[in-house]
C-alpha cells in the first residue's frame, strides 16, 4: 500500500499544528460556532446528537496493521472502546471530546492517517473495489489511479468550497463492486479493442433526497487524462452548480436539469483548455506510485490443500465460513476473506479496539499486514492462504468476528441513524437488531440466499437504503419515528434503484414487514432465482399486497 513521502507528511503535520491553534482560539472564545464550524468540518469533526463524531480517512480502503492498532489505541483511549467502519469505508469514533481531538489528530498523523476532508464541499474519499488487486475478474488494479486521485484532490485550491460535497468511485473488475453508477464520478475501467487500458466515465450518480443512477459522459476515456476529465466535470459543476438550495446542490441535479447531451458538450469545450496541462499523469507517475501496488510476495501453491480439504470435510461450520466469508482468489492456494462486522446483536459494522488488536495481529500473520474495510462494513483480508484458513477461522470465531452471514439477510447495511446522527429522522440500529433477532436462524438464512438489506436513518442515505434488495428508510410522522419500504435496488453493473412499497410502518412492525417480504419470496421463487431476481421478475404488487393486505390496513397508514 501507499507510503507517504515527505511531502505527504508534512502537509498533515501542518494541518495537525493549524487545528491545535484553531481548537485552541475557539475554547478561549476567540472564534465564534459559527467561525469554529468549518474549520472542524474540514477535519471531520461533526457536532452530532450527543458528542462530537469524527471521521477517519481511510483512502481507498486500504489499512496497515499498524495503523488499525493506532486507531484501536485511539478508540480505547480517547472513545468508549470502539470504532465504526462507514458506508465509504471510513472510520468513525462517535464520542471523543472535542478538547481532544488536536491529540487524536497528532496520533494519527503517526501512523500516516487524517480526517482532512472526510466532511465539507469537497472531495471526499475515494472508493474502490474491496478485493481490487486479487480478484480473478479484474481488468486493471485501480488503486495506484485511486492514490493520484487522492493526491490531486487533497487541498485542491479551486475545488475546496463546491456546491456540495463530491464523491469518485473507481472500478476495475468486470463486475462493478464500487457502486460507480451511484457516484458523482464513477470511473469504469476496461480494455478497449486495442487492448489498450480506457476508462468509462459516469457522471451524475448519487442516492439521497433525489436517487439517480449515472449517466455516461465519455465512453473512451484514455488513462492519461483522468484528471484533467475529472476537473473539467468539477469546473462546470462548480460553476454551475446551485448554491442557494443544499437539497438541490449535488451535480445529479445540474446533469439532469441540463441533460447529459449539454452536460457532455459543456465538460468537453472545458477539457479542451486543460486537456494536456500538468495534470495530465505521465507514465513515470503512474510507475512511480504504481510501485507501491506491486503484487505480494505469493508462495507458489497448489490450487488444493490437503489440510484445507480435510477440514472442509470434517467441519461443517468451518465449511459453512468458508463458502460464505471466503472469495476467489487470482493467485492459485488463496482466498480473500470478509470479517463479519455483522454479529447478531450488535451495531452493524462496529468494532472494538481488543478486535482492532486482534485483526491486526491475523493480518501480520496471514495476510501480508494489511486490512481493507468494505463500503458493505466488513473488514477484508485480501491474501490468506488455504493453509491458514482454518486457525484463521477458529480465532476469528472466537473473537465475534466469524458470522457466516456474509451477502444474507443479516449482513446489514446500516448508518449509526437517531441514536447518534443530528440529522436522523429516525434511529436505524434498533430496527437492524429487530430484524437479526427475526431471521436468528442461520439454517433459514441460508435458504433465504442472496439478500442485500440496507437502512438509512434519514433521506441523506448514508446507509444506502435505495439500491438495497429491500431498503428502509427512517421518516419522521408528526415526531413519531416511521419506516418507508423500498423494493428491487441493487448495486453493480446491472444497478437499480428501488421502489416504494407503501405507506411507512411503525418501528415494532418492521420485523414482521420483513417476514412478510421473505414469504412472498419463497412462495414465487424458482428453483434458481435470487430475492432480487423473483422482485424484478414479478414486480413490486403481489408483495405489496400480501404485506399490507386489505385496504383498512392501509388508509390506517397513510
Amino acid at each position: 500500500m501507499y507510503k507517504y513521502d515527505e511531502i505527504d507528511q508534512a502537509i498533515v503535520d501542518e494541518r495537525v499544528k493549524q487545528y491545535r491553534d484553531q481548537t485552541r482560539r475557539f475554547l478561549a472564545g476567540e472564534l465564534t460556532d459559527e467561525e469554529f464550524r468549518p474549520l472542524r468540518l474540514q477535519n471531520g469533526l461533526y457536532i452530532q446528537r450527543h458528542a462530537p463524531m469524527l471521521r477517519i480517512a481511510v483512502p481507498y480502503g486500504m489499512l496497515s496493521s499498524r495503523q488499525l492498532r493506532k486507531l484501536g489505541d485511539i478508540s480505547k483511549h480517547y472513545d468508549r472502546g470502539y470504532g465504526h467502519v462507514s458506508t465509504r469505508t471510513n472510520m468513525q469514533l462517535n464520542w471523543p471530546k472535542l478538547e481532544d481531538v488536536p491529540d487524536i489528530l497528532a496520533e494519527l498523523a503517526t501512523v500516516q492517517m487524517h480526517a482532512i476532508q472526510t466532511s465539507g464541499n469537497c472531495i471526499r474519499n475515494t472508493t474502490t473495489d474491496q478485493f481490487a488487486g486479487v480478484a480473478p475478474d479484474e481488468v486493471v488494479d485501480p488503486r495506484a489511479i485511486a492514490e493520484i486521485i487522492r493526491q490531486w484532490s487533497t487541498f485542491h485550491p479551486e475545488f475546496a468550497l463546491l456546491p456540495r460535497k463530491f464523491k469518485i468511485a473507481v472500478s476495475g473488475t468486470k463486475q462493478d463492486r464500487a457502486l460507480v453508477q451511484a457516484h458523482d464520478i464513477g470511473l469504469e475501467f476496461y480494455r478497449d479493442q486495442d487492448d489498450k487500458v480506457a476508462i468509462r466515465v459516469w457522471v451524475g450518480g448519487g442516492l439521497g433526497r433525489t436517487p439517480i443512477l449515472g449517466s455516461v459522459v465519455r465512453e473512451h476515456l484514455e488513462w492519461q487524462h483522468i484528471l484533467t476529465y475529472c476537473e473539467a466535470i468539477i469546473r462546470v459543476y462548480n460553476l454551475h452548480g446551485r448554491r442557494d438550495n443544499a437539497f438541490k446542490a449535488r451535480i445529479k441535479i445540474l446533469v439532469k436539469a441540463l441533460g447529459i447531451e449539454e452536460f457532455r458538450r459543456q465538460v468537453e469545450e472545458e477539457w479542451q483548455f486543460i486537456k494536456d496541462n500538468p495534470n495530465t499523469i505521465t507514465e513515470a507517475e503512474l510507475a512511480r506510485v504504481s510501485q507501491y501496488f506491486t503484487q505480494m510476495p505469493y508462495e507458489t501453491l497448489p490450487e488444493h490443500d490437503a489440510r484445507f480439504d480435510s477440514a472442509i470435510a470434517s467441519n461443517p461450520a468451518f465449511a459453512t465460513w468458508v463458502r460464505r466469508n471466503t472469495h476467489a482468489h487470482k493467485q492459485p492456494g488463496y482466498r480473500a476473506v470478509t470479517l463479519s462486522l455483522k454479529p447478531h446483536g450488535r451495531a452493524p459494522g462496529d468494532i472494538t479496539s481488543e478486535q482492532m488488536h486482534l485483526v491486526a495481529d491475523w493480518a501480520d500473520e496471514y495476510s501480508f499486514g494489511e486490512i481493507r474495510p468494505s463500503h458493505e462494513q466488513n473488514l477484508i483480508l485480501a491474501d490468506v492462504k488455504l493453509s491458514d484458513l482454518f486457525p484463521l477461522w477458529e480465532k476469528a470465531r472466537a473473537a465475534g468476528l466469524a458470522t457466516t452471514n456474509i451477502g444474507l439477510l443479516t449482513d446489514i447495511i446500516c448508518c449509526p441513524g437517531g441514536d447518534f446522527c443530528s440529522l436522523a429522522n429516525a434511529k436505524s440500529i434498533p430496527i437492524a437488531e429487530a430484524i437479526q433477532m427475526q431471521f436468528d436462524n442461520l439454517d433459514y438464512l441460508y435458504d433465504i440466499g442472496e439478500l442485500e438489506l440496507n437502512i438509512s436513518g434519514c433521506m441523506n442515505a448514508c446507509g444506502h437504503h435505495h439500491v438495497g434488495h429491500i431498503g428502509i428508510l427512517g421518516v419522521d410522522k408528526d415526531g413519531s419515528e416511521w419506516y418507508q419500504v423500498t423494493l428491487g435496488g441493487k448495486q453493480g453493473n446491472d444497478a437499480s434503484l428501488g421502489s416504494v412499497l407503501g405507506p411507512s410502518f411503525a418501528a415494532e412492525e418492521m420485523p414482521g414487514v420483513v417476514q412478510k417480504l421473505i414469504d412472498v419470496y419463497i412462495r414465487e421463487r424458482t428453483e434458481e432465482e435470487r430475492f432480487i431476481d423473483t422482485v424484478r421478475r414479478i414486480g413490486v404488487a403481489p408483495f405489496k399486497t400480501h404485506v399490507y393486505g386489505d385496504k383498512k390496513k392501509e388508509v390506517a397508514h397513510a
